[in-house]
């Protein structure tokens, strides 16, 4: 029974990740970004992911490319992947194709792709990007990807879509892994599921509770297996690990009175009006309330958020649902990266491998 993985969000992006007033002991600079890395990487994180933005805003001010940055820190690090945030759109896959076969040589095959079907319509207006209709978001991004693994695999590759054409194009060198770098990409709307059940290698869903996590795997994995593909699962939940769950608790209580309302109301219409235009009416945010919202990606849902020993517990449900990886954010991320590490991780570890005794004498 293979171990459940680990990764952060890369605070490359500067407000950390809450939008709230509350003091982070977070940076979005180099030097505190790669400090971070090599903490994650010493204490047990498998991935990191680096966001994507180009206009500022939602107290996010200030943002790092995602391909450089993720490739500095590959260059601070010796185990840890790298997952580099790529939208469709602004980027063209001959374009992104190379970047990423380049990054994976040089960092001795640690480079992934997390593909970003675009959600917020100021920003492609801004950069003078068309906005496409929700579902025809996803299947440009399912193009994308078909086009990375052929250009990534192949020699000679010729592609004829409504996106994106190629006529006997070959890559050199190509990526060191193989069959190729994985592929992320997230949402849960009808479209981003089916997608995934088609190309993609991981699938990153919203924070959720272990129930509506189930449904969603149990969706994916079935629609899945009918196109003759698997797919991994991956969770968001920021953490709010403490000696003691009241502790914890008035954290996360601290976070939602220090909110910032303006920039949470303004994220939370955006992102609304994108899950709306899909074709259920419902995406990554439909249901998730104002104290939702102030985590980017309804990280408090998941409920990561006590004594190492809860947090472990809750880590183990998720995984006996069918969860293989949990994206994780941190308020004051070295400080809780390394108690992550050293307090929550040797439980899991300990629980995992109960489980697997008593799933053998069983």
């Amino acid at each position: 029974m293979s171990q459940i993985k680990f990764a952060y969000w890369v605070p490359n992006v500067s407000g950390g990740l809450v939008v709230s007033k509350i003091e982070q002991r977070t940076s979005w600079d180099i030097d505190y970004n790669r400090k971070l890395a090599q903490l994650a990487e010493a204490n047990g994180f498998d991935y990191a992911l680096s966001q994507i933005r180009f206009t500022a805003g939602y107290g996010a001010e200030f943002q790092h490319e995602p391909v450089a940055f993720s490739h500095a820190l590959l260059a601070a690090t010796t185990r840890l992947k790298v997952i580099a945030a790529i939208l469709p759109g602004p980027w063209n896959p001959a374009v992104a194709a190379k970047q990423i076969a380049t990054i994976d040589q040089l960092s001795g095959g640690r480079v992934a792709v997390n593909i970003v079907s675009g959600w917020f319509k100021g920003e492609f207006q801004a950069i003078g990007e068309p906005w496409l209709e929700h579902d025809e978001r996803y299947r440009r991004s399912e193009e994308f990807i078909r086009a990375l693994k052929g250009i990534w695999t192949s020699d000679s590759f010729s592609f004829r879509g409504d996106f994106y054409r190629f006529s006997d194009y070959t890559l050199k060198p190509k990526p060191l892994q193989q069959p190729h770098p994985e592929i992320f990409q997230g949402g849960s709307s009808r479209a981003a599921r089916d997608m995934a059940s088609r190309v993609s290698d991981w699938y990153f869903t919203n924070g959720n509770t272990v129930e509506g996590i189930k449904a969603q795997i149990d969706d994916i994995r079935a629609k899945a297996a009918a196109n003759q593909h698997s797919v991994k699962i991956g969770v968001n939940a920021f953490v709010i690990a403490r000696e003691t769950e009241e502790e914890a608790r008035a954290v996360l209580a601290e976070i939602i009175e220090k909110a910032d309302p303006e920039a949470v109301n303004a994220f939370g219409d955006a992102v609304k009006q994108a899950g709306k235009a899909s074709p259920e009416g419902e995406g990554n945010w439909a249901k998730s309330t104002f104290e939702d919202l102030v985590q980017y990606n309804d990280g408090f849902k998941t409920n990561l958020i006590g004594t190492p020993r809860q947090i472990a517990e809750r880590i183990v449900a998720l995984k006996a649902v069918g969860v293989d990886l949990i994206l994780t954010g941190f308020l004051h991320y070295h400080e809780e990266v390394v108690y992550f590490g050293q307090q929550v991780l040797p439980l899991v570890r300990e629980l995992e491998a109960r489980q697997a005794t008593e799933a053998v004498a069983a």
